[in-house]
């Protein structure tokens, strides 16, 4: 089954969500596909000293600003879309990740494990590791950025059936992108980890975001992986159907295998 699969790379605004909005539409506005990944925080920027710079560019998820132009967008290139949002729930903000599909629906993933001084200005996730039926009903699951370095995470999301992990990142450490090869690898799963780009600075404080934005197969094999700095969308086809095979021989298999009695966890 041909599926079409994307990952969009660039560099966000500080805060200036509007312009932000702006450059993911110009990006994807002609591109054809069937599921397309884009960064963490990718509307909003990621280096904050102030909780009001938070709460400023904090959103809902249903009706908010980027829901509002991604429900348009995928209706109008009938694609699925995963974007990162500051997420915005009653007294909480939250670092999260939509699904907007092309029938207007929206699923909510809240970042399980914070990184750095994302402690300071997000409440950590709450909604657990789900799968969700993206556009013709193939089955992803979504983690955000430092979820990587948790092998619980993917590991959850392929027992749960997904056949595609969404990964939105901001990655800086150098090891992310590297370490999502194992992970597709050992659960037998298609990962697409959408990487921002570029420098980021508020006061005395700089980030450099590492780019290589990938798609990688059920093999741990890298499909493409984009380079440090550009802006681009890359789509490829790929067929989700293979992640439904977890054997590794013809006496393993990658879930069945598994000897949950002898794991102390």
């Amino acid at each position: 089954m041909g599926y079409k699969v994307g990952i969009c790379q660039f560099k966000p605004e500080f805060l200036q969500k509007e312009k932000n909005l702006e450059k993911m539409g110009d990006l994807l506005r002609n591109v054809t596909a069937d599921l397309i990944v884009l960064p963490e925080l990718a509307s909003s920027g990621y280096i904050f000293n102030l909780k009001e710079e938070v709460k400023s560019i904090s959103e809902n998820p249903q009706n908010g600003p980027t829901a509002v132009a991604f429900k348009k967008l995928a209706k109008q290139n009938n694609t699925s879309y995963v974007v990162g949002i500051a997420e915005k729930s009653n007294e909480y903000i939250y670092n999260s990740a939509i699904l907007i599909n092309p029938d207007g629906s929206v699923q909510l993933y809240r970042k399980t494990h914070l990184f750095f001084e994302e402690k300071k200005w997000f409440k950590a996730g709450d909604t657990g590791f789900n799968v969700f039926n993206a556009k013709n009903n193939i089955k992803i699951g979504i983690m955000i950025c430092f979820d990587w370095i948790f092998p619980e995470s993917a590991r959850s999301l392929a027992l749960a059936g997904a056949q595609i992990i969404a990964h939105p990142t901001n990655l800086v450490l150098p090891w992310g992108q590297q370490a999502m090869l194992t992970r597709s690898l050992e659960n037998g799963v298609f990962s697409l980890t959408s990487n921002r780009t570029g420098r980021e600075k508020n006061g005395d404080k700089q980030l450099n975001f590492t780019g290589m934005s990938q798609v990688v197969n059920t093999k741990g094999q890298i499909i493409h992986r984009m380079d440090q700095t550009e802006e681009s969308v890359f789509v490829t086809e790929i067929d989700p159907l293979v992640a439904e095979d977890k054997s590794v021989t013809e006496f393993n298999d990658l879930l069945s295998d598994r000897r949950t009695e002898m794991y102390k966890l």
